[in-house]
């Protein structure tokens, strides 16, 4: 299996976007998730902290995000082992003529109907 990690130079990492959950509590206070990644949260008395609380963690923790390329590892197809079985077959010939003509014969019933 072949692995590929692609990553970006600090310099020109593109901007990361973030899907991020927003929920009032009864308390009255904000709380603000990443999708995905509860690990985090920011939590504030408005919207604008509990963003700015969620910024500033992410910027503290640093994530990287990278694209992994994985090949899959190469398989032969089940059915190559019986590829060619019957090629030195001396008979395999008059079968293949046989299923041919029982195949027309069975079109020519259907196009009668």
């Amino acid at each position: 299996m072949s692995l590929t990690v692609k990553t970006y130079p600090n310099n020109t990492a593109p901007k990361l976007n973030y899907d991020v959950l927003i929920e009032n509590q009864q308390d009255g206070g904000v709380i603000a998730t990443v999708l995905g990644l509860p690990d985090f949260k920011g939590s504030g008395v408005t919207k604008e902290e509990a963003l700015e609380k969620l910024i500033q963690l992410l910027q503290e923790r640093k994530p990287e995000i990278v694209t992994l390329e994985i090949e899959p590892p190469q398989t032969e197809h089940p059915w190559m082992k019986f590829a060619g079985m019957h090629k030195d077959n001396p008979l395999f010939t008059e079968v293949l003529e046989y299923i041919e003509a029982e195949r027309s014969q069975i079109d020519l019933e259907n196009e009668t109907k």
